[in-house]
């Protein structure tokens, strides 16, 4: 019964010691794997937060890239819009500059006509004048006249022998070329009321000697008045 009693105390003194070791190897282990997963844990948060800071200034510069194409991409668009601008500026100036040189051109033409116009109007204001110069002495054999040119080019007409009663007595007209080629008549002394009709059919019928003819009858009727 001592030999049972002795076997079973160091039993239960075996357990004992045997669970006291195992608890202490097994904390020993969870202690041990505590601290590898601690630090396999601080390990890895060190590293991802690294990771994450490096993903963050990796963030930090596509963004700044993008901010940057962005002002590049409105900065060409304000070029493009100037460059348009300046282009249409440049073709409107282009049809400003065409219809300037064509209105030149036009003008020129123009000039041109109204010059030729001018040189025949004129050639034919020296021929006219030549007419009646030729026929000056003419007229003051037959008629008793006398012409003498004035200012502006202008004829004066000068008739005697027409009153009986003073022969001496000046009955005149003065004559010119207008601007546009015809004859007209500027003064007349002593006023004819047929001054104007006269005129008219001078220039129908182109016949000077005829018109000078009839002013010296008007005339001539007006002195027996």
């Amino acid at each position: 019964e001592d030999e049972i009693t002795l076997f079973e105390r160091d039993m239960k003194e075996f357990w004992i010691q045997f669970k006291i070791s195992y608890s202490t190897e097994q904390i020993n282990q969870t202690s041990a794997l505590r601290d590898l997963c601690k630090e396999t844990i601080e390990a890895l948060s060190e590293k991802w937060s690294k990771k994450l800071k490096e993903e963050d200034l990796m963030i930090d510069k596509i963004q700044e890239c993008n901010n940057e194409i962005l002002q590049q991409s409105k900065c060409i668009a304000e070029k493009e819009e100037q460059l348009t601008e300046i282009k249409s500026k440049l073709n409107e100036e282009e049809e400003q500059q065409k219809n300037l040189t064509d209105s030149i051109q036009e003008l020129k033409e123009e000039l041109m006509k109204k010059m030729e116009i001018k040189s025949s109007k004129n050639e034919a204001a020296k021929e006219k004048v030549e007419r009646v110069s030729k026929i000056k002495t003419l007229f003051k054999e037959r008629l008793g006249l006398e012409m003498r040119r004035i200012h502006d080019e202008q004829l004066q007409f000068i008739f005697q022998h027409i009153d009986h009663k003073d022969p001496d007595k000046p009955y005149m007209f003065t004559l010119s070329i207008n601007e546009q080629g015809d004859y007209e008549v500027t003064s007349c002394t002593p006023p004819l009321d047929c001054i104007a009709e006269l005129q008219l059919k001078l220039r129908e019928t182109n016949n000077f000697s005829a018109f000078v003819a009839n002013i010296r009858k008007a005339f001539t009727a007006l002195s027996y008045k």
